[in-house]
């Protein structure tokens, strides 16, 4: 091969291509050694695919269905762009009897869309919306390894890890986000032999930088005059988005704009103490004292009293992630997710909001059984001691390092251990890491 990215060069013979890699797949699948005609992209996915645990007779399965499907793809950057894929891939999908994909980031296919035939031939496999196409999950494959390694990628026939998908060729490129440059998914072409041509793989990555274009057109505006947002995940001192400006808050202060983001209808004197202090000695002017300051620091008209509320709308970070659990957008919610809520914080209404949060967010993720989700809570500073998330983890990733984790943490659960008074926190959050000052 000149090109190792593409598959077929003109003038090959499918045919006997297709006979060597089905050879060099057999080869590999039983002694576990990559025959010399393999490109090495796909050797190396392979051998990615075989340590993952991935049999070259399985299959994918569909992870989200229905209402959960529709509210993730709703919240999913490339929604926006699917217009311009369809715009530009739909005829070509329709008339060469191919299919049009689209994945996230995790490999989880969003859209498959094209020829009704080929369709119904692609269901057999569950390559439809909701199934997990990633290395991990299926072996080589265009979507998925596009996305492992962060580049176009073509997939013809035997290349292929998993033997019903072998039928099969497919080109795809990844997407990335123009702001951040993270790999958002990928967009795919998929269908039968005569997609393996250079033309298919320049395709599908002119596509890519097409919708990436599109994007950054679409990003939204810097903060403008009148904006505000509150940041108080993950961190002891909340910050607040103000006209422009970064305000670091206090403590208090920061405990005081969660709740009151919180309650936009406003909290009287009374109810905001009780919110706030746990030693009922804490006298009325203790509070009015506070919210004076609070009210100079954010400047005239923010801050109006009997009772008290924020006269501006406050979109928080607490806020996105309940509005994407409320819709059943899990990993968007995870997502937005950087920690627990103001940890080091004792304030009762926060302690409360904080279980509240965790606590609803590691329910869905056990829930939903994804394992990449799981992996990324449970090394996650939070979810290092999170017993419930590693036992859900080890369940659909049973890794030597992940079983021995989760050993560990049983046994240290088993064992007596002397009463240490901490701050009151979420249940999945170690002690050290919450009372740890962020940046």
């Amino acid at each position: 091969m000149t090109d190792p990215w593409v598959a077929l060069e003109p003038g090959a013979d499918p045919a006997e291509r297709v006979r060597v890699l089905r050879r060099a797949h057999e080869t590999f699948t039983t002694v576990g050694t990559v025959p010399r005609p393999v490109r090495s992209v796909v050797a190396d996915s392979w051998r990615r695919s075989a340590r993952a645990g991935v049999g070259p007779d399985g299959s994918a399965n569909v992870e989200l269905t229905d209402g959960d499907l529709g509210a993730y793809r709703a919240e999913h950057p490339l929604a926006r762009v699917m217009p311009l894929f369809r715009e530009l891939m739909g005829t070509f999908a329709a008339d060469g009897e191919h299919l049009l994909a689209v994945c996230d980031a995790h490999g989880r296919l969003l859209w498959v869309e094209g020829h009704p035939t080929t369709r119904r031939r692609a269901d057999r496999m569950n390559f439809v919306p909701g199934a997990r196409w990633s290395e991990s999950a299926v072996g080589t494959n265009a979507p998925g390894t596009a996305v492992a390694i962060g580049r176009p990628v073509q997939v013809f026939a035997a290349e292929h890890f998993i033997r019903r998908v072998q039928p099969w060729t497919c080109a795809a490129a990844p997407v990335h986000d123009p702001r951040t440059g993270r790999v958002l998914g990928a967009v795919d072409i998929t269908g039968g032999d005569g997609l393996a041509h250079p033309h298919s793989l320049g395709f599908v990555q002119a596509v890519a930088r097409a919708a990436e274009s599109q994007l950054a057109l679409l990003a939204p505006p810097r903060p403008t005059e009148g904006a505000v947002g509150l940041t108080a995940l993950g961190r002891d001192e909340a910050r607040l988005l103000l006209d422009g400006r970064r305000i670091a808050l206090s403590r208090r202060h920061s405990e005081l704009l969660v709740l009151l983001a919180r309650h936009p209808e406003g909290l009287t004197g009374d109810e905001l103490q009780c919110a706030l202090y746990e030693d009922e000695s804490v006298t009325p002017v203790t509070l009015r004292a506070e919210l004076a300051r609070l009210r100079r620091l954010l400047g005239p008209g923010l801050l109006a009293s009997r009772p008290y509320r924020l006269t501006a709308l406050v979109e928080s970070d607490v806020a996105v992630v309940e509005r994407r659990l409320a819709a059943g957008a899990v990993t968007g919610a995870a997502a937005a997710y950087s920690g627990p809520l103001l940890p080091g914080s004792q304030a009762p209404a926060v302690v409360r909001l904080r279980r509240h949060l965790a606590d609803g967010l590691r329910a869905a993720l056990i829930a939903r059984r994804d394992c990449d989700l799981l992996a990324e809570w449970a090394h996650a500073p939070w979810g290092e001691e999170d017993l419930e998330v590693w036992r859900a983890l080890a369940a659909v990733r049973p890794t030597a390092t992940v079983r021995a984790r989760l050993e560990e943490l049983e046994s240290e659960l088993a064992a007596p251990r002397a009463p240490v008074t901490t701050p009151a926190t979420a249940p999945t959050g170690r002690a050290t890491w919450l009372q740890r000052p962020r940046p």
